[in-house]
């Protein structure tokens, strides 16, 4: 079985490494040692964690309720204005998601460069690949 790095688990987490070792640290996530002492995560122990985390959310108050479950909390970091339509563009942890949406929706959003937002991403075709 694969196994994580506390920085790898919180790319992973979109949480900073900071945060997975405290998690690690109050025992949250279990960790083990390998040869030169480096704490890791099994890949199960991750994967039975991130799905924990899914499902107890991450504790905002302000949190919207969506049907979506596909959520991606991140920071936009490009807009670009047409005369009707929009390209929104999100950093989300290692994830770069544009958007094309009308320039209505930005307005009325009061979208900026620079501020929090959550891309959320709903599909009938999701393909995944081994890595």
């Amino acid at each position: 079985m694969q196994s994580y790095t506390i920085g790898q688990a919180a790319r992973l987490l979109g949480v900073s490494p900071d945060t997975a070792r405290r998690w690690a640290d109050a025992g949250k996530i279990p960790t083990l040692r390998d040869e030169t002492g480096r704490r890791l995560i099994d890949g199960r122990d991750l994967a039975a964690f991130s799905t924990e985390l899914a499902r107890n959310g991450n504790g905002e108050e302000d949190a919207s309720v969506t049907s979506v479950r596909n959520a991606f909390p991140g920071i936009v970091t490009a807009i670009k204005l047409g005369d009707v339509a929009a390209q929104v563009e999100i950093q989300a942890g290692p994830h770069r998601l544009v958007s094309l949406l009308t320039r209505e929706a930005v307005e009325e959003l009061g979208l900026e460069v620079g501020m929090r937002a959550t891309a959320r991403v709903k599909s009938t075709n999701v393909h995944i690949d081994r890595v």
